[in-house]
């Protein structure tokens, strides 16, 4: 069965127009969730408005929106008046313009769409629009109202379809000057960044999602497993750090030997302390003798 369309209308250049509609392009559907339960009754907990000053249990009919005009103090505004600023939606997604696609700053890229033409007989002119924008390599920036908002959306061709992104707005992004400004300038040698380069150089690739791996979820999804099933869960010991500094140079040049197991951006790997040796130690011999028997 197809997914249900989050959004239907019509796509528009100029006054070519045809029917579409839109898919969200990512789900949260298979990612473990929990919930919070009553640890004595086994059942779901259910939140609840409080009043923040009195503590009281506030019902629907008192629940309104205020603005923080001052702190602990409000402006309230009625359903009616929030009505009267929401733009209409025509459910129509007009294109404003078509820009490179190496322009669009990736900080302002946002919820990802599919977009797919609405029947038949919109497939015409929806070919003509999407191989019209592979042939010149831009991507369009258009207008479209969701949740009575109205957003900026970059559509490009994938595939068959078209990917609709829906942009931030400038005020939305913070000033990377605000974590930047204060970065110094260290002294760096030649050197350094020549080992650098050739460590870049060995872990060179092509990007594929599919190697990515969500390992917490992973584990999430048999950590309940073996809840369920009544299996005791394992904790894992704290880990024993060292104090030992290694030198840039030296985390350098280990890695570029591959002898410092690190990955991806870790710290160079420190030699496990005389306790966790022994221990190491003892489970092998354990192991050995069980082997043995």
């Amino acid at each position: 069965m197809a997914p249900r369309a989050y959004w239907k209308g019509s796509l528009k250049l100029s006054l070519v127009s045809c029917p579409v509609v839109l898919y969200p392009a990512s789900t949260s559907v298979e990612k473990t969730r929990f919930h919070l339960i009553n640890r004595e009754t086994g059942n779901r907990l259910k939140q609840q408005m409080v009043d923040a000053e009195t503590g009281d249990i506030v019902e629907g009919e008192q629940k309104g929106r205020g603005y923080e005009l001052a702190k602990g103090q409000y402006v309230e505004i009625e359903p009616e008046e929030l009505e009267a600023v929401q733009i209409e939606s025509n459910h129509t997604i007009d294109i404003d313009s078509f820009v490179p696609r190496e322009e669009i700053d990736q900080r302002y890229l946002n919820h990802p769409y599919y977009i797919a033409p609405d029947g038949k007989a919109a497939l015409d002119a929806f070919a003509v629009i999407r191989d019209a924008m592979k042939d010149q390599d831009r991507v369009a920036l258009a207008r479209i109202v969701l949740t009575h908002r109205e957003h900026v959306i970059a559509i490009e061709p994938m595939g068959r379809g078209l990917l609709g992104t829906t942009l931030r707005f400038p005020y939305e992004l913070r000033d990377e000057a605000e974590f930047f400004d204060d970065i110094k300038s260290p002294r760096i040698t030649k050197d350094m960044v020549e080992l650098a380069s050739h460590i870049l150089q060995t872990k060179a690739a092509h990007f594929d999602p599919s190697e990515f791996k969500d390992q917490y979820e992973t584990a999430l999804k048999t950590l309940v497993k073996r809840k369920a099933a009544g299996k005791p869960i394992k904790l894992p010991e704290p880990e024993q750090r060292s104090d030992n500094v290694v030198s840039l140079m030296d985390a350098l040049k280990q890695s570029l030997k591959g002898k410092s197991g690190a990955k991806g951006t870790r710290a160079p790997a420190r030699r496990p302390s005389p306790q966790r040796r022994a221990a190491k130690k003892a489970h092998r011999s354990a192991a050995r003798q069980r082997k043995a028997g």
